[in-house]
């Protein structure tokens, strides 16, 4: 089949849009690696600025990733269950538990978190601490996670399974791991995906929940370039991608091995 014109004008649009997304990556991954971002690569090649922001940061890298996997865990106990529950009982309420549920992510992330300051703020301890930013995080990335199970109750009849399921004595708990949690696997691996880069690059709302002690990747990115050489936080973006990035696809793979392997519902 010959192609037409219209073809590689389509190509020619594809490649257009993915170098003017790509070339900034690349150029700040070079910049982290060069001696000196605004001689070039002449001026040659090390590793020593990722070795900077290591000894600098890595408590903040970390740090992001266990609040991560922390809002993970507690948007998964929540956000399946909820869920479920909204699927289970349509009507004008679960509407408005919906439209209440996204509101946070509606109002600017400094607005949330000035609301959070102004009614948690005077438990000192609790707000000096990594779990008052957990806070900020799950009330943020709840939402994803509760719409992208959601999406998949909606796309077939849980109800008939669940009462055949009911009919040959099945419990309630039993049910709900055996046969609702399997077919929604999908949708909690797009919501995990979300919640997880979401609260690792989230910066706005940590802005303004953080303190000295309790800096995360972001806010440590956004020090690095304000106040240290353009190389330091060009390397910072580029331990964050070389973190981020197996993460992801990990996620990724298991969530289509999984469909693969139980075939579709």
């Amino acid at each position: 089949m010959a192609r037409t014109r219209y073809f590689y004008l389509q190509l020619a649009f594809t490649l257009l849009a993915c170098l003017f997304l790509i070339v900034p990556v690349l150029m700040s991954v070079i910049a982290g690696l060069t001696v000196n971002f605004f001689q070039g690569v002449s001026s040659g090649l090390t590793l020593r600025w990722i070795g900077v922001v290591w000894d600098l940061y890595a408590e903040t890298i970390f740090r992001s990733l266990y609040i991560a996997f922390a809002a993970l865990s507690v948007t998964l106990l929540i956000g399946v269950p909820a869920a479920y529950v909204l699927a289970k009982r349509p009507g004008v309420v679960t509407r408005l538990i919906e439209e209440a549920l996204v509101l946070p992510v509606a109002i600017p992330g400094l607005a949330t978190a000035l609301a959070l300051i102004l009614t948690y703020g005077g438990f000192r301890d609790f707000r000096t601490s990594w779990v008052f930013i957990l806070v900020g995080h799950v009330l943020y990335t709840l939402p994803f996670m509760v719409r992208s199970v959601l999406a998949v109750l909606s796309s077939f009849n849980f109800r008939v399974l669940e009462e055949s399921a009911a009919s040959l004595g099945a419990g309630f708990w039993r049910r709900f791991f055996g046969i609702i949690v399997p077919n929604v696997r999908s949708g909690i691996v797009a919501g995990a995906l979300t919640v997880v880069t979401l609260s690792i690059g989230e910066f706005n709302l940590t802005w303004m929940l953080h303190t000295p002690e309790t800096m995360t990747l972001p806010v440590g990115l956004a020090d690095s370039y304000a106040s240290m050489r353009l190389e330091i936080g060009s390397a910072y973006t580029l331990v964050f991608f070389v973190m981020i990035t197996p993460l992801l696809i990990a996620l990724q793979r298991y969530g289509l091995q999984r469909v693969t392997t139980r075939g579709p519902a």
